[in-house]
């Protein structure tokens, strides 16, 4: 997987962001139905981007399995959407009792560049049929179908699923995997557990989970943990910030408010 892909990963999300899932195991999920929160990206002081982050109010059926239906709509503000319009949505309908996606969705608007597809997950055979949207003929393309596993996460419900591990678990140093599909490709995502600290939100001060990605040599990220999650340390493991620090300076994703769910 290439330097892009692995920044779409963990940044696509305002965005993406993830443990090994028996996909026959049922779990009880952090989350529930209308959690809501909200972001804003910025670059140093500048406010880059703002992005929402939200469980739909109901469940949703999706190959006949109650969903919960989340979205991400990321977009940019200021001086960053003159120079670089973005207007991004994700979705994913995370099976409620196996917390893996039966479908995901990005619809992407970055600039020039477009990308609109729809990916079907079949679970039970370890399959994935893609669905991609040609924008100058104005029609959808073909299916195309994918081996993958039947632990794999999406962008988005990766991120979710992170909540659901018990980190009590972990030594600080340990390595999380996550198997992700994404792109047609199937990656195994490696994350560092480096443990627990205290930080400062605009929705309060938080015990908080750190992770990391584990990055390929590039000439983008600068340091060994270049890229940071904090999620709270409690029960419904908040997803509170991202931190990028990059050669050119650090881009940060900040928490601003916070709805819980209905469990």
């Amino acid at each position: 997987m290439n330097i892009r892909k692995y920044i779409l990963v963990m940044l696509a999300s305002c965005c993406s962001m993830m443990a090994s899932l028996l996909w026959s195991q049922e779990r009880s999920a952090p989350f529930g139905i209308g959690e809501q929160m909200e972001y804003k990206v910025h670059y140093g002081f500048v406010n880059a981007a703002e992005a929402i982050m939200r469980i739909k109010p109901q469940l949703e059926k999706t190959q006949n399995k109650e969903c919960y239906h989340v979205e991400i709509a990321g977009k940019t503000v200021g001086m960053f959407d003159l120079f670089m319009r973005v207007r991004d949505k994700f979705g994913t309908y995370i099976d409620k009792d196996l917390l893996v996606p039966r479908k995901f969705y990005r619809q992407i608007e970055e600039g020039k560049y477009r990308k609109h597809e729809i990916v079907d997950f079949d679970i039970e055979n370890s399959l994935a049929s893609v669905k991609k949207y040609d924008d100058k003929k104005e029609v959808w393309n073909k299916s195309e179908e994918f081996e993958t596993y039947q632990d794999a996460q999406d962008l988005v419900s990766g991120y979710y699923y992170l909540r659901t591990l018990d980190f009590n678990n972990y030594t600080k140093g340990d390595t999380i995997n996550l198997s992700v599909f994404f792109d047609d490709e199937n990656t195994n995502f490696q994350m560092l557990y480096l443990g627990r600290e205290s930080v400062k939100t605009k929705i309060g001060r938080y015990n908080a989970i750190v992770i990391s990605p584990i990055m390929p040599e590039n000439k983008l990220f600068d340091g060994q943990d270049a890229i940071k999650v904090w999620l709270s340390d409690d029960q419904d493991k908040i997803p509170l910030k991202v931190k990028a620090q990059m050669f050119i300076g650090a881009i940060e994703i900040d928490i601003k408010k916070y709805k819980r769910g209905v469990k």
